[in-house]
This record gives C-alpha cells, sequence and structure tokens, in this order.
C-alpha cells in the first residue's frame, strides 16, 4: 500500500498520503509500537536476514552467544528501558555478511566439521566422538564447554547438521576424539555496501527506530536518507538514532553527543550509548518523553560535560547525558531539527511530539489501507465513517494525555480533486512533558 507525504493531489498508485506541519503557535484503536532495528556485524549467526528478537529470551539462535556475554551487551543496553519508559517489544537484527569471512572447521579421521556460520565464534565450538556402550559411536557438539548436540551413529552418513555445525564424511570407520576443536574461524569484514543491504532487507518491515552504532560518514548519510525517504514517501513513520551525526538537521535523526560509564565499570562510547537510546525511544509511547529520564546502571557521563557544553549540544539538537547524583540522565528527549520555520516549528525537535505526530500518522496508514481503502463509498455517508474513526481515535488519544483541546471539528473529511479522493485536514495540538519550571521565591522577614 502506498503512502507518504503530498504536494498536489496528483498521487497514481492508491494509498494515504499524509502531510504534517505547524499551525500557528501549534495547536494522533492507537497502535502497537516499540521495534528496533540494527545492523550488527557478529561472530556468529546467520548473515544477510532479518531476524526478529523479543526480549527476555536467549539470542544465542541469533547470535551464537547469550545474554551473559559480551557479544550480546547490545542486547542487554538495548533492552533496559529506562526510568520512566519501558523497552523496545521487538529487536530486529541483521548480521551483515561481509568478506573475506571464515567458517571454522575440525576434521577427524573421515569426519569434518564445519561451523554452521563464518566467524572467530566458531573456534570456540569443539567436537566429541566417543565409542557408546551399546552400538555406534556418541558424536556430540560443545561449545564452551557444554555439550549442545549428541547424535547416535554407526555411519557417518547418517549425520546431520545441528545449530552449530555441518559434517561431512562416510564410511564405518569412525575415529575417537576427546576433544577437537574447531580452528580457523575469521570473522567477516563489513563494508558500506553491507549497511546498504541491511536497509534494503529492513525497508519491508515494520520498525520504529533504527540504531546505527557506526562511525562512517557515508552510511550516517545513507542512514538518514532512508528514514526521511521511508517516513515521507511511503509513510512508515520512523526515526534513526546515530552519533556523531552533527548537522544533520532532521527530526528523523536522533544524535547521541556522549556515552556513560556503567556500575561495572563498562565504559560505553557515544557510539555504544546510540543502543540504549535506540531502545528507549522505541519503548517510548507517544504519551511519554525521556527527558530526564534514568540511563539503568549508569554511574556517569563519559565524558562529563560542563553547563555550557549541556547548552550547546542541546542548541545543536544532540541528546546529552548529565550526572545526577551518582547516576546518569538525559538532559532533554530531542533530535537534529533546529532550522525551525513557520510551517514546521521547534515542536519538532521534541521526540515526545514526534512520537504523537508518527503514531498518528502510521495508525491512519494502517487503518485507513485495512479497511477503508476501495472498500468505502465516496460519499457523504462513507466520509462521515472515516471522519467518526479519527474523531474517536484522537478523543482516546487525549483521554491518554496525548493531545489537548481537541474537538471533533477540528477534522474535515471532504471531496479531493478527482472522484476517488478524499481529502483530510486534521488539527492537533501535541501535550509535551514538564521540562522547565520557573519559580520566584519571596522571604518576607518580620520585623519584631
Amino acid at each position: 500500500m502506498a503512502g507518504g507525504i503530498w504536494t498536489s493531489q496528483n498521487k497514481i498508485i492508491p494509498g494515504v498520503y499524509i502531510n504534517t506541519r505547524s499551525r500557528g503557535d501549534v495547536t494522533a484503536s492507537i497502535g502497537q509500537k516499540g521495534v528496533v532495528a540494527i545492523c550488527e556485524p557478529l561472530s556468529f549467526g546467520p548473515t544477510g536476514v532479518i531476524s526478529e528478537y523479543t526480549p527476555g529470551t536467549d539470542p544465542t539462535p541469533i547470535i551464537g552467544s547469550d545474554l551473559t556475554s559480551a557479544e550480546a551487551m547490545f542486547l542487554r543496553e538495548m533492552t533496559k528501558g529506562s526510568s520512566q519508559t519501558n523497552g523496545p517489544i521487538k529487536i530486529l537484527i541483521y548480521r551483515p555478511a561481509g568478506t573475506s569471512g571464515v567458517a571454522a572447521t575440525a576434521t577427524v579421521g573421515a569426519l569434518t566439521a564445519t561451523a554452521k556460520y563464518t566467524g572467530a565464534r566458531g573456534n570456540d565450538i569443539t567436537i566429541i566422538i566417543a565409542a557408546n556402550a551399546v552400538s555406534g559411536y556418541d558424536i556430540s557438539t560443545s561449545i564452551d564447554g557444554s555439550i549442545v548436540d549428541t547424535q547416535n551413529v554407526a555411519d557417518l552418513d547418517d549425520l546431520v547438521a545441528n545449530d552449530w555445525v555441518e559434517f561431512t564424511g562416510t564410511g564405518t570407520t569412525i575415529t575417537t576424539t576427546a576433544g577437537t576443536a574447531l580452528t580457523g574461524g575469521v570473522n567477516p569484514t563489513v563494508g558500506t555496501s553491507d549497511y546498504s543491504a541491511f536497509l534494503t532487507a529492513l525497508e519491508p518491515y515494520k520498525f520504529d527506530v533504527v540504531c546505527y552504532d557506526g562511525s562512517d560518514a557515508t552510511v550516517r548519510t545513507a542512514m538518514k536518507s532512508f528514514v526521511v525517504r521511508v517516513s515521507d514517501a511511503i509513510g512508515k513513520k520512523c526515526q534513526v538514532v546515530m552519533s556523531g551525526a552533527t548537522a544533520m538537521d532532521s527530526e528523523r535523526v536522533i544524535n547521541v553527543n556522549n556515552g556513560v560509564k556503567l556500575a561495572d565499570g563498562t565504559s560505553l562510547t557515544a557510539a555504544q550509548a546510540t543502543w540504549w537510546v535506540a531502545g528507549a525511544e522505541a519503548g517510548a509511547q507517544y504519551n511519554q518523553s525521556l527527558t530526564y529520564a534514568l540511563y539503568p546502571e549508569a554511574i556517569e557521563a563519559n565524558p562529563k560535560k560542563t553547563n555550557d557544553q549541556v547548552e550547546a549540544a542541546i542548541l545543536a539538537g544532540d541528546v546529552v547525558f548529565v550526572d545526577d547524583f551518582d547516576e546518569v540522565k538525559v538532559c532533554t528527549d530531542i533530535n537534529t531539527f533546529t532550522s525551525f520555520s513557520t510551517d514546521k516549528g521547534s515542536e519538532f525537535s521534541k521526540n515526545r511530539v514526534m512520537r504523537t505526530v508518527d503514531q498518528i500518522c502510521n495508525d491512519v496508514y494502517e487503518h485507513f489501507s485495512k479497511y477503508f481503502i476501495g472498500k468505502l463509498d465516496n460519499n457523504d455517508t462513507g466520509r462521515n465513517l472515516m471522519k467518526g474513526w479519527i474523531v474517536k481515535y484522537l478523543n482516546e488519544m487525549q483521554a491518554n494525555n496525548g493531545i489537548q483541546n481537541f474537538d471533533a471539528e477540528d477534522v474535515t473529511v471532504v471531496q479531493g480533486n478527482s472522484l476517488d479522493s478524499v481529502l483530510i485536514n486534521i488539527a492537533i495540538q501535541p501535550v509535551d512533558s514538564v521540562e522547565k519550571v520557573y519559580a520566584t521565591i519571596t522571604v518576607r522577614v518580620v520585623a519584631e
């Protein structure tokens, strides 16, 4: 189904086209959000495909390591959530294929075991072959000292691949071994083309935030172009979280200015802190803000910022971490949009406002695509049904403090320029979180 923004009523493909803009002083059932996507170079796992990970489950089938491993640090940070919001409900993981990757192998007699995927993690696999007391041989696959697969065979032809290795070899002559490690596994080299492949693979999926934890300027530009195009040309509103994304000037780009130090002594750079920010931004709902949200288990900003540096970061449109009594919090939940205008005011730089606007756009797009396009008559009755749904939807959002001062008259649905088109105007006033409190305290001295 087509979607996106429109300039004139001249679209060819049936779909839902939605514009958003400011009006004066900036006067949308609500769908589920919370999906974050990442292209992460890994040392094991399927390459060139999107794998769906549900927080709280074992990621080993996807990344080749459990949640306690160093390899899974990005997942641990992504799923933490904040003191004010939940983490994501789903993470879309893409392992780039890269180049020059090698799968680890081991040969024992007539049997050769090859790691299922390229990468150094394959070097942690061991093959154990022992004669079975009853019949045949037990051929086991061990990872980090734990048996993950055992097969009893009398002929090597009967062996089948498991989640870790593939077997080749024939015959009934089987050589025993107390443990032969696979060797030669090499991680692939990842380039800019791998990130392009990631974006192509990701486009058909539903997601809210993309995370880029690298430092390549070309990839940063590609990420920005991708989320802008998907939001404006396709109609699936989303954002990207990066670091080093200075002067991006887009409500679609969130730039992380600095990192954090965790309670266990781990220091995360700004690039690594994108993991947490991306997960927290994806998990935050339309009526929630990350302003002053605490980063779980973080004890200080890395590096620490002076007041002037924090102010400069905010003016540049950066998310910056600040210290707060041995804890770390987000100073203000903003994006890189800074070129304010009458049609697009400063409110679009606030991520809570963007979540509200994007929620409306995504839900209207989905509902109209499912139930109205091609099914509803373009007459007063049909258009009134469309308006009725929008009004009911926005009343629910207002009841949840997403918008305020909404009235049914703020929605108009009229005939478009052609018999098969409809023109909808919606006026909303998003609610933002209190961020600045100004108080005057007067001390009265009473003369005795």
